[in-house]
């Protein structure tokens, strides 16, 4: 816990209760709340909590205002440019960037369980085929607890660590397969002489009948997806992931209800609605009508992949983002695809525009990961299942904070109650 800093006097009818204050390495100062009702006999109120921490963390830290986002305290954009995923999987749960010996041991032992139990495959065939990938994976995900006994015991710090190799090492396999069952396409093994991106890649996309080498420069691109969304401090499905571990469930269920919570287009599915956004525009030609309809604060209709709920100036992570969709742009040379015309142009005017720059409405990382993924070959409905790869990193390393918290209870939210007050029961012949 934070070291006291003073206290906070909070004052209302004929009572004054002082509530301790603690300052963090970076942020604002907070007031610890937690002893309110019992020495005051009232709650807070804040939907959404958007006004509260929930606990405290060494891992990500986020200054909206500044555009600013850590992990560990190095910024997003140096390990995007030097580092890779593994390697920031390593740091996010470890707390420290590993030494060469230490990095290698852990990609080795990761590559080394990316296989699934083979009885998982048969999972897949009771999803109707239409099934979206994100109800797969949440489902599959579950399931792990049935297969792997051997890493349910929360308690015990070998199985925790277990358990947190197998999901990143499992992760893509699952979502590769989820992809491949939608094609209607033979599930593809993993390859243990591939890095982990490469590996995701080539289980999408090879086909048993011909040959697939996956281009460096799309790897490097899928790396740099994984490691922009590998965890953004204590956000919904977040939360929800600590919420249900809160409770002692083992870690396949609270990774299972993270990525049911990531699922909702508010979270997750913002990629995805961004696209779906630029392919209803449809032309060039129709954008100044769109750009109207965003500017009227009568219209209903939002620029989806356009600023950023916690970002107030722009999204760091949209930077380094845009360096490699222009580079996957270049390399596949899609320049006569009506959809990414639309982004580019899109893009442009929210640079240049004085009502998206004096609003701060930048493309943030959902509108070029949208592209990315979209050039290279992924179907919308898989844009939310390789977040949900790339985030469950950044859940685990959460989980297991939690659960080393000494200070930690189960989750308990209160409520403003505004329903009828106590009534008697009529008996069903007199209502």
């Amino acid at each position: 816990m934070a070291k006291k800093t003073g206290t906070a006097t909070l004052s209302f009818g004929d009572k004054s209760i002082a509530l301790p204050m603690y300052s963090p390495t970076l942020g604002p100062d907070v007031i610890d709340v937690t002893g309110l009702y019992k020495l005051g006999g009232v709650f807070t109120y804040d939907p959404g909590y958007t006004s509260t921490a929930s606990c405290d963390s060494t891992i990500t830290y986020i200054d909206g205002d500044l555009g600013e986002l850590l992990y560990r305290g190095y910024p997003i954009d140096q390990l995007a440019e030097k580092s890779h995923f593994l390697e920031v999987c390593y740091l996010l749960l470890y707390g420290n960037l590993p030494s060469a010996n230490e990095l290698e041991d852990f990609e080795d032992v990761v590559t080394n369980h990316t296989m699934v139990h083979e009885q998982m495959a048969s999972f897949f065939k009771g999803f109707r085929r239409d099934a979206h990938p994100m109800a797969i994976i949440t489902g599959v995900m579950g399931a792990m607890s049935a297969f792997y006994h051997d890493s349910l015991d929360i308690n015990d710090e070998n199985q925790r660590e277990i358990a947190a190799i197998r999901m990143i090492a499992k992760m893509p396999t699952i979502a590769a397969m989820a992809y491949k069952y939608s094609t209607g396409q033979p599930f593809i093994y993993p390859k243990n002489a591939l890095d982990y991106s490469s590996n995701f890649l080539r289980m999408c996309f090879k086909v048993p009948a011909e040959d697939y080498e996956v281009n460096p420069i799309l790897s490097r691109a899928m790396d740099r997806i994984f490691t922009l969304h590998a965890d953004h401090e204590q956000n919904a499905s977040t939360s929800t992931v600590r919420l249900a571990g809160s409770s002692g469930a083992n870690p396949f269920a609270c990774i299972a209800a993270g990525i049911a919570c990531l699922w909702g287009p508010a979270h997750g599915g913002a990629n995805e609605a961004a696209l779906d956004m630029l392919r209803e525009i449809g032309t060039v030609d129709r954008i100044p009508e769109y750009v109207a309809r965003a500017k009227d604060k009568d219209d209903p209709f939002r620029l989806m992949g356009f600023g950023h709920r916690v970002y107030k100036n722009f999204d760091p992570r949209a930077k380094v983002m845009k360096q490699s969709a222009d580079e996957v742009l270049d390399l596949l040379g899609i320049e006569n695809n009506e959809t990414l015309k639309v982004a580019k142009e899109l893009e442009r005017i929210a640079l240049e525009d004085d009502y998206f720059v004096s609003k701060k409405l930048y493309p943030n990382v959902d509108f070029y990961s949208g592209i990315i993924l979209d050039a290279m070959g992924f179907p919308t409905s898989m844009f939310t299942p390789i977040f949900a790869l790339s985030r469950t990193v950044g859940w685990i390393s959460q989980w297991k904070e939690m659960l080393g918290d000494p200070s930690q209870r189960i989750g308990r939210p209160r409520q403003l109650y505004m329903g009828d007050i106590a009534r008697d029961y009529v008996d069903v012949e007199n209502r």
